[in-house]
């Protein structure tokens, strides 16, 4: 699906086994706890968000106990957005983020929701429209590891609970940094490492005997909600994430953990 726009706005072979290896490794990457062909894993996170696109605030709501709202809400109230900014916010999904964003740019500003699952956006953009949330809003269906803006587009770039399930995470942290503006800021709001050894065993517990029976029961759905539990423990810990954001290209990068690290905040600006 190409941009829609809302009122106001869009190897040869390996010859050695330790070459061979090596080859296998750099041709997969993981998709939930188990290995899968790099070409196929964008296509399986796809049916995974399809599926549960529908009561993805729902479920949400269920797994964290309404908390993903205020984590949310301190994330955009902390982004240092001001008005008049040009905002992306990709993995911009159901588009809680980016109703909070576009009250805060005004009316000289705007915010582009970006999302590489075509059932997730139009979800977002019905519900935002539903609200009444037209102005200054634009959607896009696109791969966070290829954004078809130019160089420094923006003022602030978000990717809210969506960076663990791309593929080539280092690519599109440099697809971020490459459309900001200088001096504009990226921001990742995601599930994290939990430092307390005790309250990482009850987290555990939640996440893969609670949560897909969670999603087997109001969604239908429970290998679904399996798929994302695991997802968070493979994803970069806040050290590495770090990392990763100045390789990328990021400055002054730093992250904040909330609720004892289930999830951080992460940023780093383009200087």
């Amino acid at each position: 699906m190409r941009a829609r726009r809302a009122e106001g706005g869009i190897i040869g072979p390996m010859n050695t086994s330790k070459d061979s290896a090596s080859k296998h490794a750099e041709d997969t990457t993981h998709f939930g706890f188990r290995d899968v062909p790099v070409a196929q894993k964008q296509k399986l996170v796809g049916q995974v968000f399809s599926s549960v696109a529908r009561n993805y605030d729902l479920m949400n709501d269920l797994m964290s106990f309404g908390i993903h709202r205020l984590w949310k809400r301190y994330f955009v109230g902390t982004s240092g957005v001001k008005r008049g900014d040009r905002v992306l916010d990709l993995a911009g999904g159901t588009g809680d983020i980016a109703a909070l964003l576009q009250d805060r740019v005004g009316d000289s500003g705007s915010v582009v929701l970006g999302d590489i699952n075509g059932e997730m956006l139009r979800v977002g953009r019905d519900r935002l429209t539903d609200r009444g949330l037209v102005r200054r809003l634009q959607y896009t269906q696109v791969n966070a590891e290829a954004l078809p803006f130019p160089d420094q587009s923006f003022d602030l770039v978000t990717i809210a609970f969506g960076l663990r399930n791309v593929t080539d995470k280092q690519k599109a942290l440099a697809e971020m940094c490459r459309v900001l503006k200088i001096g504009g800021r990226g921001l990742v709001l995601e599930f994290s490492e939990v430092r307390n050894e005790a309250f990482r065993k009850l987290y555990d517990l939640h996440s893969f005997q609670i949560l897909p029976r969670l999603g087997q029961l109001f969604a239908g759905d429970g290998d679904s909600y399996q798929y994302l539990a695991e997802s968070i423990r493979r994803h970069p810990p806040q050290e590495t994430l770090r990392s990763m954001m100045q390789d990328a290209g990021f400055s002054r990068c730093d992250y904040r953990n909330l609720t004892g690290g289930i999830v951080a905040i992460h940023s780093g600006y383009r200087v």
